[in-house]
């Protein structure tokens, strides 16, 4: 098998965006949860992902949410994030919260709505140009809840023409990533369910369109790995989403459910050269913790990638393609559960310590005292959340 110290090259360049949406307060749709601490506004939630990357090195960008990370001055939070050594990121638009969007947004019938709708990606495109962003990241709750409802191929048709108008707004430096999901909240048809639509929708727009993929939008038993493969092959993976699921889009700590997926998820990653640093692939986290605390939630969950990803590099790739080419059933599946069982924690802990970071993230932040800081701090005010 590959060693550890042939690997620490490619992990030293890994780089995880966080959302900034998963330091504010998060629940089911039953409840949202209140916790001390927690951010008023996005300054406090770059200060509170500024500490994960402090302590694992892993995460070196902020994705922000518009509406719910507006400033008056980006450029003051981008010089913000700077001091506090991280870079704002992604920016995500919202056309699923406004009264306007009850039967859609960039796929709705209503040429209102539809219009409202990019004028907002447009103001997206204006806060990145401001902040430095590359991605827009597009997720559309767009969709119907019975047959016959709307025209499904219509809205596809709306659905292209408004992506187009946005796309011929963005910057030479700028690209346009399309995420999907196959369900909620519309339940009949969703307008972008699936990689295949998100595929032919962004093929249509040009080099600078591509999907994002979301761990946790598939139905159960999709071989998600499957489509990492194809879309790398295909060129057109812009972007992950990690998170993970039991039954929907629980938007649980990546690997908490399927550690193996993350694995095999990795070892396509690896496979179609989505960690060269010229792929363009973007790894972000989409997590909301509804019980656990929030910065020690995004530490594990960078944790959890690297780890996964370590193991991945381990496999020792020209035996398993010869067990592969010589129909060795056996033998390949062997290669591959070797890397997968090999217990990466200690060597990464040693090879953090050697980098001038604790070697246990998690204790180190626990001894920092940052919480009862925040905690003592952060008194009065509104918590951040769902739509703030």
């Amino acid at each position: 098998m590959t060693t550890f110290d042939q690997i620490t090259d490619r992990l030293a360049a890994q780089a995880i965006e966080l959302p900034s949406w998963a330091f504010g307060n998060s629940g089911t749709r039953f409840r949202v949860f209140g916790t001390p601490g927690t951010p008023r506004d996005p300054f406090e939630k770059i200060a509170d992902a500024a500490q994960v990357h402090a302590h694992t090195g892993l995460a070196p960008s902020v994705a922000l949410h518009i509406p719910w990370d507006e400033v008056d001055d980006y450029g003051v939070l981008r010089a913000h994030a700077e001091e506090h050594g991280v870079a704002l990121g992604t920016i995500n638009s919202n056309t699923f919260q406004d009264e306007e969007y009850k039967f859609g947004s960039l796929a709705a019938s209503d040429p209102t709505a539809r219009q409202r709708a990019i004028d907002h990606h447009f103001d997206c495109i204006d806060v990145m140009h401001a902040t430095g962003s590359r991605d827009l990241k597009i997720w559309l709750a767009d969709g119907t809840n019975y047959a016959g409802q709307d025209d499904m191929r219509r809205r596809q048709d709306n659905l292209a023409e408004s992506l187009a108008t946005i796309y011929a707004r963005l910057g030479d430096e700028h690209r346009l990533v399309l995420e999907y999901k196959f369900f909620e909240p519309a339940f009949y048809h969703t307008d972008v369910p699936d990689w295949g639509t998100s595929y032919a929708q962004v093929a249509a727009l040009g080099d600078k369109a591509m999907v994002c993929l979301d761990t946790g939008h598939h139905a159960p038993g999709t071989n998600i790995e499957f489509i990492v493969m194809q879309l790398l092959r295909l060129g057109k993976l812009g972007s992950f989403d990690f998170n993970s699921r039991y039954y929907a889009d629980d938007d649980l700590i990546v690997g908490s459910a399927d550690p193996f997926q993350l694995f095999r998820i990795m070892v396509e990653v690896v496979r179609g050269g989505g960690l060269d640093a010229d792929s363009g692939v973007a790894f972000m986290l989409d997590q909301c913790h509804n019980v656990e605390e929030k910065i020690p939630g995004q530490i594990r969950s960078v944790l959890n990638v690297q780890e996964m990803t370590a193991r991945a590099l381990l496999i020792d790739r020209e035996a398993l393609d010869a067990a592969q080419r010589a129909n060795d059933v056996l033998g390949a599946n062997g290669i591959l559960m070797d890397a997968f069982y090999t217990d990466v924690r200690p060597m990464l802990a040693e090879w953090r310590a050697s980098r001038g970071l604790p070697a246990d993230p998690m204790a180190a932040y626990a001894a920092s005292g940052y919480y009862d800081r925040i905690v003592a701090e952060r008194v009065g005010g509104t918590q951040a959340g769902w739509g703030a």
